[in-house]
């Protein structure tokens, strides 16, 4: 699973609101737990939010938090899925300000990918410079669960940051939409 993860989406560039929109979630539920854990979560997340439209999740009333808190398919932390809900109400507002949540991410980096040149894991950052300032503004815009570190994990993972391994075959620019 993770290796079909990395080979064919982790760092794949997308421009897709609804894609973004569910990878900042995950992200921002692997907080203090593995990314395979998630990994393994994510139909149950897609089911149970709603294949992750934010228009609905941002309606969600207690019974809907109750039954999501109850869910053994998905991490049942009372604050991560709050801030879904929080999330998805910030991720709708910025879209109206920006056009798109693609374009307010993107434009951090002038439309293209960073492309980090790491030789092993240790060089890999797990936060950066650009990281703690998409993170503090995301923070200021009202989302939860979107530390500097949980936002570089959400950027490598969205590939507006490329943190493949030198030499790695799946280093070679690839575009989604």
């Amino acid at each position: 699973m993770m290796a079909a993860y990395h080979d064919t989406e982790w760092g794949v560039a997308s421009r897709d609101d609804r894609y973004l929109f569910e990878m900042l979630l995950l992200e921002g539920a692997q907080a203090g737990l593995s990314w395979s854990t998630i990994l393994g979560k994510r139909e149950n997340y897609r089911r149970a939010l709603d294949a992750f439209d934010p228009e609905r999740i941002a309606r969600y009333d207690e019974a809907k938090l109750a039954v999501l808190l109850a869910d053994p398919g998905i991490v049942r932390n009372r604050l991560k899925i709050r801030a879904a809900v929080s999330n998805a109400r910030a991720f709708l507002a910025v879209q109206e300000a920006s056009g798109s949540f693609a374009d307010y991410l993107w434009a951090w980096v002038g439309d293209a990918p960073v492309v980090n040149q790491p030789r092993n894991g240790a060089d890999v950052m797990a936060h950066s410079e650009l990281s703690d300032r998409i993170s503090k503004d995301l923070r200021r815009q009202h989302f939860s669960f979107v530390g500097s570190t949980t936002v570089y994990a959400f950027l490598q993972a969205v590939g507006v940051v490329d943190d493949h391994l030198v030499g790695c075959p799946a280093k070679s620019p690839r575009q989604a939409t």
